[in-house]
């Protein structure tokens, strides 16, 4: 597991689930052979994602942002069209850290996507119940009603299976909550109507995670929006608003579905990369030996300061 100590915070990412999607819908309208360059796709066209929740050890308390895909939930189908590479092992994770998933208090849910919300549910004997039967889980309250009455697109998404075992844990919140002081969710739609972003704080730093209006490095891009969000102008908007409140207080930003990257600090002016963590379990799809020496010769890497431009 890949870990980042935060202050007084602990993150690790733990192992959610690996699908490869479609590179277009990724990307929505921007041309393969810009996307292509930053982010690699297989024969297929499809680019590998990761699911991995985000676990934060804080204030005696284990805060889990999304769930993964969990396991048994996809068909033979869904499988395949997803590019399922891996399921779930969030819970051999946690068992790796002395954890049960009894030990989860919060659940962060930035919205209830299938990707994102598999793991909120497991099978026993049967029936769906609740994967982390003690905590709370917070959801915006938009988000809650239409996963509870999705409409024609949305229903491919918001599975029963995956919210009705759950519903008595759900705390909904309008425009933002703070569940613990230095844990901030806020309401911005975009990729869905009611997709969140959530905010860490610690000692006058900042960690942000922008979910899906910006779920990898290479969608740092403003205009780079899925053609799976319900409101690309939104995502747009939030985008645009939310990367330069982060490149001028020099938030560092992290990752949910990232296949290379858990974190990257970016300079003021979003052009050069200060600190970053890397993803260290190598991926499905990986860069061409091409793509990797032109990082080398045009990125100006310089070990020493660790500041360096990003070109995959």
């Amino acid at each position: 597991m890949d870990k980042l100590r935060f202050h007084d915070m602990t993150l690790y990412w733990l192992e959610g689930g690996v699908v490869s999607f479609d590179g277009g819908a990724i990307f929505g309208v921007v041309p393969k052979p810009l996307w292509s360059k930053r982010y690699p796709a297989n024969a297929h066209n499809q680019i590998e994602n990761a699911t991995d929740p985000i676990l934060i050890r804080y204030c005696n308390k284990n805060y889990l942002i999304d769930t993964g895909i969990g396991n048994g939930k996809l068909t033979d189908k869904q499988k395949r069209n997803f590019g399922v590479r891996e399921e779930s092992k969030v819970k051999e994770n946690l068992e790796s850290l002395g954890l049960t998933e009894e030990d989860i208090d919060v659940v962060l849910m930035t919205h209830m996507h299938f990707d994102h919300a598999c793991g909120l549910t497991r099978l026993e004997n049967n029936s769906f119940i609740s994967a982390f039967p003690n905590a709370d889980i917070y959801v915006n309250e938009i988000e809650w009603a239409e996963v509870r009455n999705p409409n024609s697109r949305s229903k491919s998404t918001y599975w029963k299976e995956n919210w009705e075992a759950v519903a008595e844990q759900v705390i909904t919140y309008k425009d933002k909550c703070e569940p613990v002081k230095g844990i901030q969710m806020i309401h911005t739609g975009g990729h869905s109507e009611g997709h969140a972003i959530i905010r860490l704080t610690q000692k006058g730093e900042t960690l942000i995670h922008m979910a899906d209006i910006m779920s990898t490095h290479a969608h740092q891009n403003p205009l780079w929006v899925m053609a799976y969000d319900d409101y690309p102008m939104d995502a747009l908007y939030a985008k645009e608003k939310w990367m330069r409140e982060a490149y001028d207080n020099e938030y560092a930003f992290i990752f949910y579905h990232d296949a290379y990257y858990r974190m990257i600090k970016w300079d003021s002016k979003g052009e050069n990369v200060k600190s970053s963590l890397k993803r260290s379990k190598e991926s499905y799809i990986t860069h061409s030996s091409a793509q990797q020496q032109e990082a080398r010769d045009q990125g100006g890497k310089d070990e020493r300061s660790r500041i360096y431009k990003l070109h995959i």
